[in-house]
């Protein structure tokens, strides 16, 4: 084998609850939406400025109304109040102002935290945009299958002026022997439910895709339909663009702290009557240091790889009862590499985004000729998080002989670029947590996706504002998906996904 390593670029692209629980399903949504939009005008009184009149407000067109100074006002300052506090603004925080707004103009006023308006650390630009519906839990076929139409349809959601560049070439996944089963189990229930795609013998994988080397190989599933990848970046900006056309507000600033509210008609397990404190509002670093305050009946935590850290802001996992299991959400650095055939000979354009039995990936990367690719660190090579360096040490070690030996023609590549970004991971069992905390009954958590989060954030933000508009879920069914199976120790395994 000959490596080049070329021009470095490493730019950073439980049961003891179970009736607390069980009370807490039918979380007091009807008495939540009581505090939000359905009272307009009391709504209007915090946020009209001081002097605030019907003439004022014409001023400088006799024909606008209140109703649209309104919306101008609340796009241009700062929302000391709001009904929804969204706190993260990528992806799926996004996704969820998208939907809340779309669904409800004027009746929601919705406020989205986001730390840095440039996206540069964030996991939605830096992942790699990948669309499969090859899992093997019901629920995030589902909304895989819901990402592809949404993806299919973006100028009808996010408008003629979005492109979310989709590459329709598919996924192949590869199994061993000992995965082969798994494998064909998983594309009968992915079939079932809507997904196209096909299973490929050794032989069938060869004659189908030349380049490959199918020693070890036992058997491929080749995705013929609504799988490839897109731009993340496209859909993130369409998504936030969208929001904000629609009246959503963003905020660029830190979230600091919570703040607290005694509520003593409130009972919870493990707090001692009349001592329940419930959250009312969010402290934030402004970006020129003040802190300021806003005021909130609902907040949803969607912060990505901060989501632990903004969890415990709450007490959740420092506190008593339930407040003492945290949220399992943490940031895990992984990283992609960009790089070239130096002979020019490797797989075609229209080669699927492939992924062998150790969870090696590769991809083509535009029309240039080059490839893209990576891996999953073992949990004893977990790197540090500190940074957003490269290693390119790991793809040496461990990347490419994976990547050699199933292409041959990758035996001899030059380096051409490198990234990092950080997974929203989540501990307990690498899956999306969807729903209201069990505890506060005006939180709400929509994080942990573990690498699967951009293309799932069309389907998770539509079941935020389910949840919060209609009480409950109306499309895909996320119950599993909800804090209640950590407090209980029920996790939700992949079995043979990366």
């Amino acid at each position: 084998m000959s490596y080049n390593s070329g021009n470095k670029d490493n730019s950073s692209k439980s049961s003891d609850f179970s009736d607390q629980v069980e009370a807490n399903k039918d979380n007091p949504i009807s008495r939540t939406l009581k505090l939000i939009g359905n009272d307009v005008q009391r709504v209007k009184k915090f946020i009209l400025p001081k002097g605030f009149t019907k003439q004022s407000a014409t001023k400088d067109s006799a024909s606008e109304s209140v109703e649209n100074y309104l919306q101008r006002y609340r796009r241009d300052d700062f929302q000391t109040h709001c009904d929804v506090l969204v706190i993260g603004g990528g992806g799926v925080g996004s996704s969820i102002a998208y939907w809340l707004k779309k669904r409800a103009r004027e009746g929601l006023n919705v406020v989205v935290m986001e730390k840095d308006s440039t996206y540069a650390q964030a996991s939605t630009c830096l992942s790699v945009g990948g669309l499969r519906q090859q899992f093997s839990i019901v629920e995030n076929i589902q909304m895989s299958l819901f990402g592809a139409d949404f993806m299919r349809n973006s100028k009808d959601y996010l408008g003629e002026d979005v492109d979310l560049n989709f590459t329709p070439h598919g996924y192949l996944l590869l199994a061993s022997e000992a995965g082969a089963e798994q494998l064909e189990q998983n594309s009968k229930l992915q079939c079932a439910l809507g997904a196209k795609n096909e299973l490929l013998t050794a032989s069938r994988l060869k004659q189908r895709f030349p380049w490959m080397n199918t020693e070890g190989i036992a058997l491929g599933c080749h995705g013929l339909e609504k799988e490839g990848w897109f731009d993340p970046w496209a859909l993130l900006s369409g998504f936030r663009k969208r929001a904000i056309e629609y009246g959503a507000h963003y905020v660029e600033g830190e979230m600091v702290g919570f703040g607290f509210q005694q509520q003593p008609d409130m009972l919870a397990e493990g707090i001692e009557e009349g001592a329940y404190e419930g959250i009312n509002r969010a402290f934030v670093k402004m970006k020129d240091g003040e802190m300021r305050e806003i005021k909130f009946a609902i907040a949803i935590i969607a912060a990505g790889a901060q989501s632990g850290a903004i969890a415990r802001m709450a007490r959740i996992g420092t506190g008593k009862g339930m407040l003492s299991i945290p949220l399992p959400v943490e940031p895990r650095k992984r990283y992609v590499y960009v790089f070239q055939c130096e002979n020019d000979q490797g797989p075609g354009i229209n080669t699927p985004l492939t992924i062998d039995p150790s969870g090696t990936y590769f991809r083509r990367d535009g029309l240039g000729g080059n490839y893209l690719g990576g891996k999953s660190p073992l949990p004893e090579e977990e790197p540090a998080i500190d940074n957003l360096d490269v290693d390119h040490g790991f793809f040496e070690r461990t990347v490419w002989p994976n990547l050699a030996h199933l292409v041959p023609s990758f035996e001899a590549i030059k380096m051409k670029s490198s990234w990092a970004g950080y997974y929203e991971f989540n501990t307990f069992d690498e899956n999306g947590i969807v729903g209201p905390h069990p505890y506060y009954n005006n939180l709400y958590i929509a994080t942990g996706f573990s690498g699967h989060g951009i293309q799932q954030t069309p389907a998770v933000g539509r079941a935020v504002s389910e949840m919060i508009i209609d009480g409950g879920f109306r499309s895909v069914d996320l119950t599993r998906f909800g804090f209640d199976r950590i407090i209980v120790d029920q996790p939700m395994y992949e079995a043979n996904i990366f």
